[in-house]
Protein backbone atom coordinates (compact mmCIF):
# COMPACT_ATOMS: atom_id res chain seq x y z
CA UNK A 1 0.00 0.00 0.00
CA UNK A 2 1.59 3.80 -1.34
CA UNK A 3 2.66 5.37 2.28
CA UNK A 4 -0.23 8.13 1.62
CA UNK A 5 -2.83 5.99 2.24
CA UNK A 6 -4.78 6.45 5.14
CA UNK A 7 -6.74 3.04 5.71
CA UNK A 8 -9.34 5.12 7.64
CA UNK A 9 -10.51 7.09 4.46
CA UNK A 10 -11.18 3.51 2.96
CA UNK A 11 -14.72 2.04 3.31
CA UNK A 12 -15.38 -1.76 2.60
CA UNK A 13 -18.50 -1.24 0.88
CA UNK A 14 -16.24 0.45 -2.45
CA UNK A 15 -14.56 -2.48 -2.54
CA UNK A 16 -17.93 -4.65 -3.28
CA UNK A 17 -18.03 -1.58 -6.15
CA UNK A 18 -15.05 -2.45 -7.49
CA UNK A 19 -15.53 -6.12 -7.85
CA UNK A 20 -18.76 -5.90 -9.50
CA UNK A 21 -17.09 -3.74 -12.54
CA UNK A 22 -14.26 -6.88 -12.58
CA UNK A 23 -16.77 -9.14 -12.81
CA UNK A 24 -18.76 -7.66 -15.26
CA UNK A 25 -17.16 -5.40 -17.16
CA UNK A 26 -19.45 -2.61 -17.25
CA UNK A 27 -20.97 -0.36 -15.09
CA UNK A 28 -24.32 -0.83 -16.06
CA UNK A 29 -24.14 -4.55 -15.35
CA UNK A 30 -22.49 -3.94 -12.09
CA UNK A 31 -25.02 -2.03 -11.18
CA UNK A 32 -27.79 -4.38 -12.00
CA UNK A 33 -26.03 -6.73 -9.85
CA UNK A 34 -25.69 -4.66 -7.26
CA UNK A 35 -29.10 -3.11 -7.28
CA UNK A 36 -27.79 0.63 -7.89
CA UNK A 37 -27.59 2.43 -10.63
CA UNK A 38 -24.70 3.12 -12.59
CA UNK A 39 -23.99 6.59 -11.71
CA UNK A 40 -23.73 5.09 -7.92
CA UNK A 41 -21.36 2.38 -9.30
CA UNK A 42 -19.17 5.72 -10.81
CA UNK A 43 -19.25 7.25 -7.74
CA UNK A 44 -18.24 4.71 -5.46
CA UNK A 45 -15.47 3.86 -7.54
CA UNK A 46 -14.03 7.58 -7.59
CA UNK A 47 -14.67 7.36 -3.73
CA UNK A 48 -12.49 4.40 -3.74
CA UNK A 49 -9.61 5.90 -6.06
CA UNK A 50 -9.63 8.56 -4.60
CA UNK A 51 -8.79 6.90 -1.05
CA UNK A 52 -6.42 5.26 -2.62
CA UNK A 53 -4.81 8.08 -4.97
CA UNK A 54 -5.09 5.19 -7.76
CA UNK A 55 -6.78 4.98 -11.07
CA UNK A 56 -8.39 1.59 -10.51
CA UNK A 57 -10.56 1.37 -13.62
CA UNK A 58 -10.26 2.64 -17.93
CA UNK A 59 -12.50 2.32 -20.35
CA UNK A 60 -11.36 -0.73 -22.99
CA UNK A 61 -12.86 -1.70 -26.64
CA UNK A 62 -15.13 -3.73 -24.72
CA UNK A 63 -16.27 -1.63 -21.64
CA UNK A 64 -14.71 -1.44 -18.75
CA UNK A 65 -11.04 -2.78 -17.79
CA UNK A 66 -9.31 -2.82 -14.75
CA UNK A 67 -6.00 -1.22 -14.35
CA UNK A 68 -3.10 -3.21 -13.20
CA UNK A 69 -3.74 -1.39 -9.68
CA UNK A 70 -7.53 -1.87 -10.12
CA UNK A 71 -6.88 -5.49 -10.61
CA UNK A 72 -4.91 -6.33 -7.43
CA UNK A 73 -7.22 -4.67 -5.44
CA UNK A 74 -10.11 -6.52 -6.54
CA UNK A 75 -8.34 -9.91 -5.83
CA UNK A 76 -8.00 -8.45 -2.50
CA UNK A 77 -11.79 -8.14 -1.96
CA UNK A 78 -12.76 -11.10 -3.25
CA UNK A 79 -13.05 -12.38 -0.02
CA UNK A 80 -15.86 -10.07 0.98
CA UNK A 81 -17.64 -11.29 -1.33
CA UNK A 82 -17.01 -14.75 0.03
CA UNK A 83 -17.41 -13.43 3.34
CA UNK A 84 -21.21 -11.86 2.69
CA UNK A 85 -22.48 -15.32 0.22
CA UNK A 86 -20.90 -17.67 3.40
CA UNK A 87 -22.68 -15.75 5.84
CA UNK A 88 -26.09 -15.77 3.75
CA UNK A 89 -25.91 -19.13 3.47
CA UNK A 90 -25.30 -19.82 7.42
CA UNK A 91 -28.32 -17.88 8.42
CA UNK A 92 -30.39 -19.25 6.00
CA UNK A 93 -29.39 -22.52 6.40
CA UNK A 94 -30.19 -25.16 3.82
CA UNK A 95 -32.80 -23.21 2.07
CA UNK A 96 -32.39 -23.60 -1.76
CA UNK A 97 -32.93 -19.79 -2.35
CA UNK A 98 -30.29 -19.18 -0.19
CA UNK A 99 -27.63 -18.35 -3.02
CA UNK A 100 -28.08 -14.76 -4.66
CA UNK A 101 -25.91 -12.61 -6.45
CA UNK A 102 -24.35 -12.83 -9.87
CA UNK A 103 -22.25 -15.78 -11.74
CA UNK A 104 -20.46 -15.74 -15.40
CA UNK A 105 -19.79 -18.21 -16.88
CA UNK A 106 -17.61 -17.84 -20.34
CA UNK A 107 -17.70 -21.58 -22.79
CA UNK A 108 -17.48 -22.11 -26.67
CA UNK A 109 -20.53 -21.47 -28.75
CA UNK A 110 -21.64 -25.29 -29.25
CA UNK A 111 -21.09 -26.37 -26.07
CA UNK A 112 -22.14 -22.99 -23.96
CA UNK A 113 -25.48 -23.94 -25.68
CA UNK A 114 -25.72 -27.54 -25.88
CA UNK A 115 -24.51 -28.64 -22.25
CA UNK A 116 -23.43 -25.21 -20.24
CA UNK A 117 -27.21 -23.83 -20.91
CA UNK A 118 -29.24 -26.85 -19.27
CA UNK A 119 -27.30 -27.36 -16.67
CA UNK A 120 -27.11 -23.32 -15.80
CA UNK A 121 -31.09 -23.92 -15.84
CA UNK A 122 -30.95 -26.59 -13.31
CA UNK A 123 -28.47 -24.27 -11.41
CA UNK A 124 -31.18 -21.59 -11.69
CA UNK A 125 -34.15 -23.62 -10.74
CA UNK A 126 -32.81 -24.68 -7.49
CA UNK A 127 -31.50 -21.17 -6.68
CA UNK A 128 -34.00 -18.85 -7.86
CA UNK A 129 -32.70 -16.12 -6.53
CA UNK A 130 -29.18 -16.52 -7.92
CA UNK A 131 -28.43 -14.51 -11.59
CA UNK A 132 -26.53 -16.25 -14.22
CA UNK A 133 -25.02 -15.34 -17.33
CA UNK A 134 -23.73 -17.61 -20.12
CA UNK A 135 -20.99 -15.85 -22.62
CA UNK A 136 -20.21 -17.60 -25.41
CA UNK A 137 -17.62 -17.32 -27.82
CA UNK A 138 -14.94 -20.09 -29.19
CA UNK A 139 -11.90 -17.94 -27.96
CA UNK A 140 -8.91 -18.34 -26.44
CA UNK A 141 -8.44 -17.69 -22.63
CA UNK A 142 -6.78 -14.12 -21.86
CA UNK A 143 -4.39 -14.94 -19.00
CA UNK A 144 -5.30 -11.25 -17.90
CA UNK A 145 -9.05 -11.21 -18.37
CA UNK A 146 -11.45 -10.75 -16.09
CA UNK A 147 -15.14 -10.55 -16.35
CA UNK A 148 -15.52 -14.16 -15.65
CA UNK A 149 -16.36 -16.53 -13.15
CA UNK A 150 -16.17 -19.73 -14.42
CA UNK A 151 -14.27 -20.18 -18.04
CA UNK A 152 -15.02 -23.13 -20.39
CA UNK A 153 -11.71 -23.22 -22.83
CA UNK A 154 -11.22 -25.46 -25.55
CA UNK A 155 -7.74 -27.73 -24.44
CA UNK A 156 -5.83 -26.33 -21.44
CA UNK A 157 -5.07 -23.14 -20.62
CA UNK A 158 -0.81 -22.78 -19.83
CA UNK A 159 -0.88 -21.14 -16.46
CA UNK A 160 -0.24 -21.11 -12.71
CA UNK A 161 -2.59 -18.12 -12.21
CA UNK A 162 -5.67 -19.96 -12.55
CA UNK A 163 -7.59 -23.19 -11.26
CA UNK A 164 -7.98 -25.30 -13.89
CA UNK A 165 -9.72 -28.87 -14.04
CA UNK A 166 -10.35 -31.45 -16.76
CA UNK A 167 -14.19 -31.77 -17.37
CA UNK A 168 -14.11 -33.89 -20.68
CA UNK A 169 -13.41 -35.04 -23.86
CA UNK A 170 -15.47 -34.49 -27.34
CA UNK A 171 -14.85 -35.29 -30.50
CA UNK A 172 -15.14 -33.80 -34.10
CA UNK A 173 -15.39 -35.28 -37.84
CA UNK A 174 -16.02 -34.85 -41.27
CA UNK A 175 -19.36 -34.45 -41.78
CA UNK A 176 -21.48 -33.71 -44.98
CA UNK A 177 -25.41 -33.32 -46.06
CA UNK A 178 -26.56 -36.36 -48.33
CA UNK A 179 -27.29 -33.64 -50.70
CA UNK A 180 -23.65 -32.54 -50.95
CA UNK A 181 -22.73 -36.19 -51.69
CA UNK A 182 -25.18 -36.91 -54.20
CA UNK A 183 -23.96 -34.02 -56.05
CA UNK A 184 -19.82 -34.29 -55.40
CA UNK A 185 -19.06 -37.49 -54.33
CA UNK A 186 -18.24 -38.92 -51.12
CA UNK A 187 -13.96 -38.77 -50.71
CA UNK A 188 -12.51 -41.87 -49.86
CA UNK A 189 -9.22 -41.02 -49.02
CA UNK A 190 -7.22 -37.63 -47.78
CA UNK A 191 -6.19 -36.63 -51.52
CA UNK A 192 -9.79 -36.59 -52.32
CA UNK A 193 -10.94 -34.83 -49.61
CA UNK A 194 -8.73 -32.11 -50.53
CA UNK A 195 -10.48 -31.36 -53.84
CA UNK A 196 -13.46 -30.73 -51.79
CA UNK A 197 -15.26 -27.34 -49.96
CA UNK A 198 -14.06 -27.84 -46.32
CA UNK A 199 -16.38 -25.76 -44.02
CA UNK A 200 -14.18 -24.33 -40.55
CA UNK A 201 -13.27 -21.36 -38.74
CA UNK A 202 -11.83 -18.26 -39.89
CA UNK A 203 -8.34 -19.18 -39.68
CA UNK A 204 -6.72 -15.74 -39.15
CA UNK A 205 -9.49 -15.23 -36.52
CA UNK A 206 -9.31 -18.39 -34.78
CA UNK A 207 -7.37 -18.25 -31.29
CA UNK A 208 -7.65 -21.89 -30.11
CA UNK A 209 -4.64 -24.20 -31.09
CA UNK A 210 -6.01 -27.12 -30.66
CA UNK A 211 -8.31 -26.56 -33.65
CA UNK A 212 -5.73 -26.64 -35.82
CA UNK A 213 -6.72 -27.98 -39.58
CA UNK A 214 -3.55 -27.79 -41.17
CA UNK A 215 -2.92 -30.25 -38.59
CA UNK A 216 -5.03 -32.56 -38.54
CA UNK A 217 -5.83 -32.37 -42.67
CA UNK A 218 -1.87 -31.17 -43.81
CA UNK A 219 -2.36 -29.17 -46.95
CA UNK A 220 -6.44 -29.01 -46.69
CA UNK A 221 -7.76 -25.28 -47.28
CA UNK A 222 -11.02 -24.71 -45.79
CA UNK A 223 -13.02 -22.17 -48.40
CA UNK A 224 -16.17 -21.50 -46.66
CA UNK A 225 -15.44 -20.44 -42.78
CA UNK A 226 -17.32 -18.24 -39.83
CA UNK A 227 -16.23 -17.62 -36.50
CA UNK A 228 -19.30 -19.37 -35.30
CA UNK A 229 -19.68 -23.15 -35.18
CA UNK A 230 -23.41 -23.02 -35.56
CA UNK A 231 -23.04 -21.19 -38.54
CA UNK A 232 -20.69 -24.14 -39.69
CA UNK A 233 -23.09 -26.59 -39.12
CA UNK A 234 -25.70 -24.56 -40.88
CA UNK A 235 -23.46 -24.52 -44.07
CA UNK A 236 -22.79 -27.98 -43.61
CA UNK A 237 -26.51 -29.10 -43.75
CA UNK A 238 -26.97 -26.50 -46.78
CA UNK A 239 -24.88 -28.39 -48.67
CA UNK A 240 -21.61 -25.65 -48.44
CA UNK A 241 -19.28 -28.57 -48.43
CA UNK A 242 -17.64 -31.12 -45.96
CA UNK A 243 -17.42 -29.43 -41.93
CA UNK A 244 -15.12 -30.43 -39.29
CA UNK A 245 -17.73 -30.93 -36.61
CA UNK A 246 -18.21 -31.76 -32.98
CA UNK A 247 -20.04 -34.93 -32.87
CA UNK A 248 -22.30 -33.83 -30.20
CA UNK A 249 -23.83 -31.33 -33.17
CA UNK A 250 -23.45 -33.23 -35.65
CA UNK A 251 -25.98 -35.72 -34.87
CA UNK A 252 -28.84 -33.34 -34.32
CA UNK A 253 -28.88 -32.97 -37.90
CA UNK A 254 -30.53 -36.05 -39.81
CA UNK A 255 -29.34 -34.73 -42.96
CA UNK A 256 -25.51 -35.27 -42.32
CA UNK A 257 -23.42 -38.22 -42.72
CA UNK A 258 -19.39 -38.97 -41.84
CA UNK A 259 -17.49 -39.29 -44.93
CA UNK A 260 -15.95 -42.49 -46.45
CA UNK A 261 -12.65 -41.50 -46.16
CA UNK A 262 -10.53 -43.04 -42.90
CA UNK A 263 -10.12 -40.40 -41.45
CA UNK A 264 -9.78 -40.60 -37.47
CA UNK A 265 -12.14 -38.18 -35.15
CA UNK A 266 -10.27 -35.26 -33.92
CA UNK A 267 -10.37 -35.54 -29.99
CA UNK A 268 -10.28 -32.70 -27.65
CA UNK A 269 -11.04 -31.37 -24.45
CA UNK A 270 -13.17 -28.89 -22.38
CA UNK A 271 -11.29 -27.29 -19.26
CA UNK A 272 -12.91 -25.64 -16.40
CA UNK A 273 -11.03 -22.51 -15.19
CA UNK A 274 -11.34 -19.93 -12.52
CA UNK A 275 -9.43 -17.79 -10.48
CA UNK A 276 -8.12 -19.55 -8.00
CA UNK A 277 -9.32 -17.21 -5.25
CA UNK A 278 -12.92 -17.67 -6.77
CA UNK A 279 -13.17 -21.35 -6.16
CA UNK A 280 -14.49 -21.42 -2.75
CA UNK A 281 -17.40 -19.17 -3.53
CA UNK A 282 -20.47 -21.57 -2.97
CA UNK A 283 -22.07 -19.95 -5.96
CA UNK A 284 -18.87 -20.80 -7.80
CA UNK A 285 -18.75 -24.70 -6.51
CA UNK A 286 -22.31 -25.24 -7.43
CA UNK A 287 -21.97 -24.36 -11.08
CA UNK A 288 -18.99 -26.39 -11.12
CA UNK A 289 -20.63 -29.24 -9.97
CA UNK A 290 -23.81 -28.96 -12.44
CA UNK A 291 -21.32 -28.64 -15.32
CA UNK A 292 -19.31 -31.80 -14.15
CA UNK A 293 -22.77 -33.61 -13.68
CA UNK A 294 -24.11 -32.46 -17.55
CA UNK A 295 -21.12 -33.85 -19.07
CA UNK A 296 -21.07 -37.21 -16.81
CA UNK A 297 -24.43 -37.63 -17.88
CA UNK A 298 -24.28 -36.83 -21.46
CA UNK A 299 -20.30 -38.26 -22.06
CA UNK A 300 -21.76 -40.75 -24.92
CA UNK A 301 -22.70 -37.67 -27.49
CA UNK A 302 -19.64 -36.26 -26.85
CA UNK A 303 -17.39 -38.83 -27.78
Amino acid sequence: MAPDVDVRNLRADDLRYLLAVANTGRLVAAADALGVNHTTVSRRIGSLERALHARLVERGADGWELTETGRAVAEHARPIQEALERAALAAAGDRPDALTGTIRITAPDGFGTVFAAPALTRVRERHPNLSVELITATRQLGLHQSGFDLAIAIGKPVTARLFTERLGEYTLALYASDAYLAEHGDPATVEEIKKHTLVFYVDSLLQVGDLDLGKYLPAATARFTSTNIFAQLEATRGGAGIGLLPKFLAVRAPELRRIQADVPPLKLSFTLAARRDSVPRPAVQVVREALHEEVRARREELL
